[in-house]
C-alpha cells in the first residue's frame, strides 16, 4: 500500500455536506448540503462542481435507471431532475412529524431505496425510523424509535445491511441478514461500537472485500471495519466531522469524503475530500430502479 493522501478537492465550505453517491455510467458524484437545501454534481475529470436548489433540506439520494434522481428530502420522497429544477412528490411517511427530515440512505442490489429520519435540530428525541422505497413507489417503515438514523450500506453481495445511529448515547452500527428478493432484513445484531474510537458514526460505503467504511463524525477519522466487526485502518482527515465516504473514479478507488463546515472558520471544514493510497477498491452503486 502507497502513502495515503487525503486532498480538498472542493473549497465549498457545506454548512452540512453528505449523501455522497457515485455515478457509474455518468462518472461523477452526486452529493448534498442538507441544511442548504443543495444538490452537487461533482465531475473529476472537469473538475467542475455544479449544483441545484431543492428548495428544502435533502439529506440523500440516488440515481434512477430512468432517469433523474430520487430524493429523500424534508417533507418525503421526490423524484427530481437536475438539468430543469422540476420535482415530483412521491409520498411523505412522517405528516405527523414536521419536525422531521430524511438524512442518511442508499439504494439496494434489487433498486429498492432505503432512507432514514431524524429531528431536524434542537433537542435530540428518538423520532427517526427508517423506510424502504420500492420502485412502484410504495413506501413501508421498517424501524422507529432512533435518534439520528445514518450509515445505511448494503454488502457486495446484498445479504448484509448495515445501519447506525450517531447520536453520543447510542453510536453503534448495526447489520442485519437481508433477503434481497423481499427487501426485508432480519434480526439486527451489534456489528461495531464506536466507544472504541474516536468519531460516532455517520455514513458508511462497503469496498469490494466486503469491509464497511465509516465516517468518525466529531472524531476527524474515517475507519474501515471487517465483516468480523474488526477495526482494520484508521485515516486521519483535517476536518473534525467527515461525513459520507463513497468510492468513485473509474477503477472505484478514489475515497471521497464530504463534510460538515457550519461552525468552523478552519477553511476546510464543509469541503469535498478524495483520499488515494489506500489500496482498496469500491463496488458500482445499485440505481433506483423507479
Amino acid at each position: 500500500m502507497s502513502k495515503i493522501t487525503v486532498e480538498s478537492i472542493l473549497d465549498t465550505r457545506s454548512l452540512l455536506g453528505e449523501g455522497a453517491v457515485w455515478d457509474s455510467a455518468a462518472q461523477v458524484l452526486w452529493w448534498v448540503d442538507i441544511t442548504a437545501g443543495r444538490i452537487h454534481r461533482y465531475d473529476p475529470a472537469s473538475g467542475e462542481n455544479r449544483s441545484a436548489e431543492f428548495g428544502e433540506p435533502v439529506g440523500c439520494l440516488a440515481p434512477r435507471r430512468n432517469g433523474g434522481l430520487v430524493v429523500a428530502a424534508k417533507s418525503g420522497f421526490w423524484t427530481f431532475d437536475f438539468d430543469t429544477g422540476a420535482r415530483t412528490a412521491i409520498a411523505d411517511p412522517e405528516p405527523h412529524l414536521p419536525g422531521n427530515r430524511f438524512n442518511d440512505g442508499t439504494t439496494d442490489p434489487a433498486g429498492r431505496f432505503w432512507a432514514g429520519t431524524m429531528k431536524d435540530g434542537g433537542a435530540p428525541e428518538r423520532s427517526g425510523a427508517f423506510y424502504r422505497l420500492d420502485p412502484d413507489m410504495r413506501v413501508t417503515c421498517w424501524k422507529d424509535g432512533f435518534w439520528t438514523t445514518n450509515g445505511l450500506a448494503f454488502a457486495p453481495d446484498g445479504k448484509t445491511m448495515y445501519f447506525s445511529d450517531s447520536n453520543p448515547a447510542v453510536r453503534t452500527i448495526w447489520a442485519a441478514d437481508y433477503d434481497a428478493e423481499t427487501g426485508t432484513p432480519h434480526a439486527p445484531r451489534v456489528f461495531f461500537d464506536t466507544n472504541a474510537v474516536a468519531g460516532r458514526p455517520d455514513g458508511g460505503t462497503v469496498d469490494a472485500e466486503g469491509c464497511y467504511w465509516m465516517a468518525g463524525v466529531s472524531g476527524g477519522q474515517v475507519y474501515r471495519i471487517t465483516p468480523e466487526g474488526k477495526l482494520d485502518m484508521t485515516i486521519d482527515v483535517p476536518v473534525e466531522k467527515p461525513t459520507k465516504p463513497m468510492f468513485g473514479g473509474s477503477d472505484l478507488r478514489t475515497l471521497y469524503l464530504t463534510s460538515i463546515g457550519e461552525g468552523y472558520d478552519d477553511g476546510l471544514s464543509g469541503n469535498l475530500f478524495a483520499i488515494t493510497g489506500h489500496g482498496c477498491q469500491g463496488i458500482a452503486q445499485w440505481r433506483f430502479a423507479g
